[in-house]
């Protein structure tokens, strides 16, 4: 694996957007300082413009995550944000999911993964790692039991029983490897059971019998693909490097690419809301909309050029996250 670099999240779109990054970085954290991933978050008057690089809705709230293990949370559809009041750790944190309104996970740097039950208001330590630092990238619940979270060297883990107990799942090499090593930036699960990650080198692993096996889909891309969705229809869409954005309605047998004409923005986040609104948002303010199920898009860019790292679905005016927090509708 041509490495040189591993870069948390955050860091890597912004040496993007200085022009820094190329195909060879991986979205990981091997340079940062170290923390006790157990030390708390502190609450600072300057949590609402940190860096968020995830979030997602339990029940009506808005759930965000992201650098110094803030969380910020908001019960008026994103026009204000509070921290959380308790969570267990100052590691980055990169990804969250919840499945349901109450039981919440989020996962990030030193191998963290923390569980919210009273909707993220609170949260506990459910695992870290200090001694080898593989970060999480992604975490997905199929129910309030069983779950998964991906990361940095084809690290998988599975649980059974709500997070209490991670087991690591063996990959499969990808053709022409001797072992799995492609790092997994996004999980995406489906109705119909089927699951879907995103990883490097144009590649998506897929599992359609609860994550038992798992094989190798190729979408034709180059580089890695940082966000990945199963759509209401049950169309895939995955998006990351210099604007890939590849779409499959066969299960992810064959890709066709939907990136409209004259972007070339990283794709760093998707979301559908129940309208069926399909939203990516990316490096240098990018935001793509889709009206007709992610077939095609309509592309513009912020004047701010914000790289945005997360959006939540919210019609034709979805909240998006950044390198400075919430970003404001004005």
């Amino acid at each position: 694996m041509n490495m040189l670099n591993f870069k948390l999240r955050s860091l890597a779109i912004a040496a993007f957007a200085a022009g820094q990054l190329n195909a060879g970085f991986a979205l990981a954290a091997a340079a940062t300082p170290i923390i006790n991933p157990a030390a708390p978050a502190e609450r600072i008057a300057s949590a609402l413009t940190s860096g968020m690089l995830a979030a997602q809705k339990a029940g009506n709230r808005v759930v965000a995550v992201g650098n110094h293990g803030v969380i910020l949370l908001s019960d008026d559809d994103g026009k204000t944000f509070r921290q959380a009041a308790s969570v267990p750790t100052r590691a980055t944190l990169t990804a969250v999911a919840f499945a349901d309104a109450r039981n919440g996970w989020a996962v990030g740097h030193w191998g963290v993964v923390l569980h919210t039950g009273d909707g993220g208001e609170n949260w506990t330590l459910q695992r870290s790692d200090i001694a080898t630092d593989r970060p999480l990238f992604s975490v997905y619940f199929k129910d309030a039991a069983e779950g998964w979270a991906a990361g940095l060297w084809s690290l998988m883990l599975h649980t059974a029983d709500g997070g209490k107990t991670w087991a690591e799942v063996k990959l499969p090499a990808p053709a022409g490897a001797t072992k799995a090593d492609a790092n997994l930036y996004a999980i995406a699960g489906a109705k119909h059971g089927a699951i879907y990650v995103a990883a490097e080198r144009g590649l998506l692993l897929k599992s359609t019998d609860g994550g038992q096996n798992w094989t190798y889909c190729q979408t034709g891309e180059k580089g890695s693909l940082w966000s990945a969705l199963v759509l209401q229809d049950g169309s895939v869409l995955a998006g990351g490097l210099r604007g890939a954005l590849t779409r499959s309605t066969d299960g992810g047998q064959t890709w066709t690419s939907v990136r409209p004409d004259g972007y070339q923005n990283s794709i760093t986040a998707l979301a559908q809301g129940a309208d069926g609104h399909v939203t990516a948002v990316g490096l240098d303010g990018l935001v793509l909309s889709s009206e007709n199920g992610g077939a095609t898009f309509k592309g513009a860019q912020r004047p701010d050029r914000l790289p945005l790292n997360a959006v939540v679905a919210r019609g034709a005016k979805p909240l998006l996250f950044s390198q400075g927090g919430p970003v404001s509708d004005e």
